[in-house]
C-alpha cells in the first residue's frame, strides 16, 4: 500500500476523447425512450448537479436504482451518486462511483468524472459542501482531501479518513443496475470490500479540532431531518 504522502493517481486505458465510444447503444436500451430523453437532456456533469440539487433529500435506509430515483424524484447520498453516474453514461462517460469512508460517520457515494485528465464529481449530500467538485483535481487524493474541512459528524469532529479507487458500474450491467424494480444493496456490497486509502497519518487524527459554529450552520443549511 502506497504511504499518505504519496500520490495516488489511476487511469484509464481510453483517453477522455473515447469515453463517448465507451456506450454501446444496448448499455442505456433498457431506459424507456422518455427516461433515455431525461438523462440526456441533464446534457453534462453540472446539469446532472443542479438536477440532484433540485431533487428532495430523503432519509430511508433505500437503495433505488436510477429508474426509481426518476419515478420518485427524491434520493439520498448513495441513489444520487449512482443516478449521477446513470447520467453521466447517458451523456458519454463512463459510470464511475468514488467512495468515501469516514470514523463516527456515515461514508459518502460520489458519483467520478474526468475531463482533460482532471478529476469531478456529481453528488446528492445532505451537507452543504460535500457535493459538486469542477474537474480540476489532478489526482483523487487532491479531490478527496477539498472535502475534508467539510466532512464532520453532529458532534463536529472532522470524520474523513479514507477513500476508494474508481469503481465502474458497468460492473453490475447483468444485474442491470439502472433499470431494475429491486434494491441495488449489491454496489454497497462491492464498496464495502474494495481497497480504500489512508488520507492521514497515525496521529493525526488526534490532533484535530472540531469545527466552529459558523461552519457548522454554513454546512448545514437546508438539511433535511428525520420526522419525529
Amino acid at each position: 500500500m502506497p504511504s499518505v504522502s504519496s500520490v495516488v493517481t489511476f487511469s484509464f486505458p481510453l483517453s477522455d476523447k473515447l469515453q463517448s465510444r465507451m456506450n454501446k447503444p444496448t448499455e442505456t436500451a433498457s431506459f424507456t425512450p422518455s427516461e433515455l430523453r431525461k438523462l440526456r437532456s441533464l446534457k453534462d456533469p453540472h446539469g446532472i448537479q443542479r438536477y440532484l440539487d433540485d431533487m428532495p433529500y430523503h432519509l430511508a435506509d433505500t437503495a433505488w436504482s436510477p429508474r426509481r430515483v426518476l419515478r420518485e424524484n427524491t434520493s439520498h447520498c448513495l441513489e444520487g451518486a449512482i443516478f449521477a453516474a446513470a447520467a453521466l453514461r447517458a451523456n458519454g462517460f463512463p459510470p464511475l462511483l468514488l467512495d468515501f469512508e469516514a470514523e463516527h460517520d456515515t461514508d459518502h457515494v460520489l458519483a467520478l468524472y474526468r475531463i482533460k485528465g482532471h478529476w469531478g464529481v456529481v453528488a446528492k449530500s445532505n451537507y452543504t459542501g460535500c457535493r459538486y467538485r469542477e474537474p480540476v483535481y489532478r489526482s483523487l487524493r487532491e479531490l478527496a482531501m477539498s472535502f475534508f474541512n467539510l466532512y464532520f459528524n453532529l458532534r463536529r469532529e472532522r470524520t474523513l479518513r479514507t477513500f476508494s479507487g474508481p469503481v465502474n458500474l458497468a460492473r453490475f450491467d447483468h444485474l442491470h443496475w439502472m433499470t431494475t424494480e429491486k434494491p441495488v444493496w449489491f454496489i454497497v456490497d462491492h464498496l464495502l470490500e474494495i481497497h480504500h486509502y489512508k488520507l492521514l497519518r497515525p496521529g493525526m487524527a488526534q490532533r484535530l479540532h472540531r469545527i466552529d459554529d459558523r461552519l457548522f450552520r454554513a454546512e448545514t443549511l437546508g438539511k433535511a431531518e428525520k420526522s419525529r
